[in-house]
């Protein structure tokens, strides 16, 4: 072999574990950008996970004509929760049965549109800034009378016509041990809906291990004393969504007393022991069992508050279990809340097409609210939910599953 052959065999030899080194540097890059990009919109990305083991966020478009309303979906084992940016909704609920089979357990939409329209009575938003019903739609606070929208005539409800279940709210993948976790923020401006003073708000969904579901509300004043009493207000139906009425629930609610109401169902300001009424769940009962005996308007059923003997420096109380005998599927509620408003889904008249084209029918579910009670601002002797300037609102629910 010449000179010149040798010198090129050489250099070609050199240039091999070059080349080599060059396509796994690319290869790292590539990986990392893919990983961490340098810009994420989330309108147009089909994807952005973050993956430990079989826990996963997802980010998505939730309806091609909004594509600033997006689909933050938690993974954690076989339990799936999808929640939009749009009223902080809850939209679906994956949960297994006592066979491992899972279903989705809330009602909701699979698109924006009845969301917007109003056609959906709150399914899975957060409401507020006060949930449940303010009398006459007024309050007085520090001497003056605000005038809010009477949208549950002649009552304010749920924070009035665009409360916080018909805003757009800011999402973002939050972090957390746990498990996956989002978090949605709005800010409310003075006036909004006639309530007073600037208020942030936050809300924080963790799917835990083991079937454990948290949610964290917050608020804060910024700048006047206001009325802040927010809830969650997902339709449970642990059989699964479409499968008819919730009647064969059975509920242990663990209040000793709740607050009866008048005609308009606005709480008469009694604390009422439930012994010896269709309201005492202090021991497992069916929901349909004395249901026809529930002494409210129409059209019929439970939509009540009860008192919670809740702890000390927001510690959880155990509130509510409820049970479903054919799937065996059972959670337990426990929040730092006062009160819990429970639901049976009394106005649902199966007018409107729901995901899958189910058509929801009275008591096709249950809500289990925790909140401040109903009209406290106008009653001084329930738990106060005025909130001044530089003081945090806090209020935790965990839903825990089980079979």
């Amino acid at each position: 072999m010449g000179r010149r052959a040798a010198r090129l065999a050489r250099s070609q030899a050199a240039a091999v574990p070059i080349a080599a080194w060059l396509v796994c540097f690319a290869s790292i890059a590539f990986l990392i950008r893919g990983l961490y990009p340098l810009t994420v919109d989330p309108a147009v990305l089909a994807s952005r996970a973050a993956v430990a083991g079989r826990m996963l966020v997802s980010v998505t478009p939730f309806d091609e004509d909004h594509p600033e309303v997006q689909l933050y979906k938690l993974r954690h084992g076989p339990y799936e929760v999808d929640v939009i940016n749009f009223g902080a909704i809850i939209v679906k609920f994956v949960v297994p049965d006592k066979s491992g089979a899972v279903a989705d357990v809330v009602l909701g939409f699979s698109e924006l549109k009845p969301y917007l329209d109003g056609v959906a009575p709150y399914f899975g938003a957060v409401v507020g800034r006060v949930a449940n019903r303010i009398a006459n739609a007024q309050f007085k606070l520090d001497g003056k009378t605000y005038q809010l929208a009477a949208n549950n005539v002649p009552n304010a409800l749920h924070g009035g016509v665009k409360g916080f279940d018909k805003v757009l709210w800011k999402g973002e993948v939050a972090e957390s041990a746990d498990g996956p976790s989002v978090k949605l923020t709005y800010h409310s401006k003075d006036g909004e809906e006639g309530f007073p003073g600037d208020l942030d708000v936050s809300v924080t969904y963790t799917l835990a291990e083991g079937g454990a579901f948290r949610t964290e509300m917050e608020a804060i004043a910024r700048d006047k004393a206001t009325p802040v009493s927010l809830a969650q207000h997902t339709y449970w139906n642990l059989a699964g969504h479409d499968t008819g009425d919730i009647l064969g629930h059975s509920v242990k609610i663990n209040a000793a007393r709740f607050t009866p109401v008048d005609d308009n169902l606005i709480p008469t300001g009694e604390l009422k022991p439930v012994a010896g009424t269709p309201f005492d769940f202090l021991d497992f009962h069916a929901i349909g069992e004395r249901i026809a005996s529930v002494p409210a308007a129409p059209p019929g059923g439970y939509d009540h508050n009860y008192v919670l003997e809740s702890g000390s420096g927001g510690e959880l109380t155990h509130a509510v279990s409820v049970k479903e005998p054919v799937s065996g599927r059972k959670v337990d509620l426990f929040t730092s809340a006062p009160g819990v408003q429970f639901y049976t889904g009394n106005f649902l008249d199966g007018s409107f097409p729901a995901k899958g084209g189910a058509r929801y029918q009275k008591h096709a579910a249950f809500c289990l609210e925790t909140q401040g009670f109903p009209n406290a601002i106008n009653q001084p002797s329930f738990p106060p939910i005025v909130l001044r300037p530089g003081e945090v609102y806090k209020h935790v629910m965990v839903h825990k599953f089980s079979t």
